[in-house]
């Protein structure tokens, strides 16, 4: 092979050095990231100081908008939780099917069962913030364990599990969330983006940088919630209940990670692109709102995804660059990934995905940057 040609062209050194940063770049995400929080033994971590965990009383909240048939199959795992004290708080926001009455049967036959129920829409901010807000402060516990209707304990000793990051001085504990599969191209595409998800904020929080969580799985404690000043700060934001709280007020030294499997939920996934399109958007919309140093941070991996494919497409096609030097460089990027993804996935409990992981990458590369784009146009928050 004569390189004579490609070390005097400035075009082709450029893209080169484009190339080599954007594979090193993923190749390091994939090692520091996926490799780390997938191969990750510990059920708990915290910075706190070693102290026995004690079993704080807790109060379980959500808020429901017309999904009986959630809570038909998720209130017996939350109202049959092995835990000593406990209560459900479940505000119904204007649903208009049958969520009152399951939740009036549920609440006859168990008493630490808080249903509140908002008829008229008396909020002024749009989104969940103002229900939630009023379930948390209708909660009589020490610990806010919050979690949805679509969303299933994976064990009767969720809260137990839960609850062992309250150790020292911890105020803030970050669960994650499973999506069950149902055997459809839909439904894998939300197992991987899951788990890519789960990968993103654990992994940043296993390196001390806990910036975001999911509110299917998020526990603080009720005085830090209201010694922060609860959602005031971004009340007028639509989304972002749980991202944005977490964004502004946790920290490596006040919160903790529990990634015990018996403490994660499992959720049904969407029955269409649209749906769960409209879930991936309003968690997009909400990331301009983050730090900057976090939105660089999350700017980094699809930047060099983009980049990398770029970089390899002009060289191929320009022809300026020996092609079996790019498949190399191609093959090689492809090998790490599914190396590195397939811990991840068995850490999240998903069959065979790992394999495709290239495949989903190239999807979500493009469909993230058109729901990037749809997110910073919306002017109007649809219940989700």
């Amino acid at each position: 092979m004569n390189f004579e040609n490609v070390l005097n062209s400035t075009y082709t050194l450029v893209l080169l050095a484009l190339l080599v940063l954007s594979f090193v770049a993923l190749c390091l995400y994939y090692g520091l990231v996926w490799l780390r929080v997938g191969r990750c033994k510990k059920d708990v971590v915290s910075r706190q100081t070693s102290v026995a965990a004690s079993q704080p009383s807790v109060s379980v909240v959500m808020v429901v908008h017309n999904e009986s048939e959630f809570l038909k199959k998720s209130m017996p795992y939350l109202l049959e939780q092995d835990y000593p004290d406990f209560e459900v708080v479940v505000v119904d926001y204007m649903s208009t099917d049958d969520t009152h009455y399951v939740l009036h049967i549920c609440a006859e036959n168990y008493p630490q069962l808080k249903p509140i129920t908002l008829k008229h829409d008396v909020n002024m901010f749009q989104g969940k913030k103002y229900p939630l807000s009023i379930g948390v402060k209708s909660a009589t516990k020490d610990v806010i364990l919050l979690t949805e209707a679509e969303s299933v304990p994976k064990s009767f000793d969720w809260i137990s599990n839960m609850v062992q990051g309250y150790s020292g001085g911890t105020q803030m504990v970050i669960g994650y969330n499973l999506v069950k599969g149902n055997g459809t191209l839909l439904g894998a595409f939300q197992q991987y983006e899951n788990m890519a998800y789960n990968a993103s904020y654990i992994g940043a929080a296993l390196m001390g940088n806990p910036y975001t969580a999911t509110g299917r799985n998020l526990s603080y404690r009720r005085d830090f919630f209201f010694k922060q000043g609860g959602f005031i700060s971004h009340y007028s934001i639509p989304d972002g209940a749980d991202d944005l709280f977490v964004n502004q007020n946790a920290n490596s030294r006040n919160s903790a990670l529990i990634l015990n499997s018996e403490a994660s939920v499992i959720s049904e996934p969407r029955n269409t692109f649209g749906l769960w399109h409209q879930d991936r958007a309003h968690r997009l919309y909400t990331r301009r709102y983050y730090g900057w140093g976090d939105r660089l941070m999350l700017s980094v991996y699809p930047l060099s995804q983009i980049v990398f494919l770029a970089a390899l497409v002009l060289l191929f096609i320009g022809g300026i660059f020996p092609w079996q030097i790019l498949v190399a460089v191609l093959a090689l990027k492809i090998i790490w990934q599914i190396v590195c993804s397939l811990p991840l996935a068995k850490k999240f409990e998903i069959k065979k995905i790992h394999f495709f992981s290239p495949f989903f990458e190239f999807y979500f590369l493009f469909a993230n940057t058109f729901l990037t784009y749809f997110a910073l146009r919306r002017k109007k928050k649809q219940w989700r």
